[in-house]
């Protein structure tokens, strides 16, 4: 039996980049399409929100000469990319998606609304939202949260390279404790950076749990739309 039946899945754009560093691994990205099909033929309801730090990341554009502004932009750009990456593979392997993106640019994507964005869910197809929130200065995680607001998920979920929160990194210290479970308070108390301030408290403010896990780990997502025990949860 199911647990979330509608759900919103953020997965980091760097994910997709495999060991080359850049771009996007079509092995890797046919995984993830293949897991996302495996929950949807359960009858979940997906969103997806993916990053564009693979091809380039706004911040970054400040030390390169760039205005902060046109640097968000040529962020929202590369979401776009690899929300048409995602889209294709997903048609490739028979299920129904659509892009989604707050920022006109029709034909590349269809421009969101929530009228439309429902009108998906409800006929089964995966909503891949692009271009963040249409905002410069707002990330990829402030999208999550917002969107996952406004489809009414039950969960957001945060797919990572890690199994969980840790009381530090994993991959650096070896002491590192693993949470099974947080508050949003203990999260803000314990200063985790597990989403940005903006999307972490949208969450909170509109009881949205959060579960951070290892997406790379075959049929975790299954088992957490199941209701099994994986990764970190976050919740009131």
């Amino acid at each position: 039996m199911l647990k979330y039946k509608r759900i919103l899945l953020k997965l980091s754009g760097e994910s997709l980049q495999g060991d080359d560093g850049h771009g996007i691994d079509p092995h890797i990205l046919n995984d993830y399409a293949q897991e996302v099909k495996d929950v949807v033929e359960l009858g979940v309801e997906v969103g997806i929100v993916i990053g564009g730090g693979n091809i380039y990341r706004g911040l970054k554009g400040q030390n390169q000469g760039f205005d902060r502004v046109k640097g968000d932009y040529m962020g929202m750009l590369a979401t776009v990319i690899n929300a048409l990456a995602l889209q294709s593979s997903l048609e490739c392997i028979g299920v129904r998606s659509r892009v989604m993106t707050a920022v006109c640019m029709e034909p590349i994507g269809e421009a969101y609304s929530k009228l439309r964005m429902e009108h998906a869910l409800s006929q089964k197809e995966v909503v891949i939202f692009g271009a963040g929130t249409g905002n410069p200065f707002f990330t990829t995680d402030t999208a999550a949260a917002l969107r996952a607001n406004e489809m009414g998920a039950d969960v957001l979920l945060k797919g990572t390279r890690v199994d969980g929160v840790y009381s530090a990194d994993p991959e650096k210290d070896s002491n590192a404790e693993k949470y099974k479970s947080l508050s949003f308070d203990m999260a803000y108390e314990k200063k985790l950076r597990i989403m940005d301030l903006t999307s972490f408290t949208m969450c909170q403010e509109h009881a949205i749990p959060i579960i951070v896990f290892n997406f790379n780990t075959k049929n975790n997502l299954q088992k957490i739309v199941m209701g099994e025990d994986v990764g970190t949860i976050i919740n009131i």
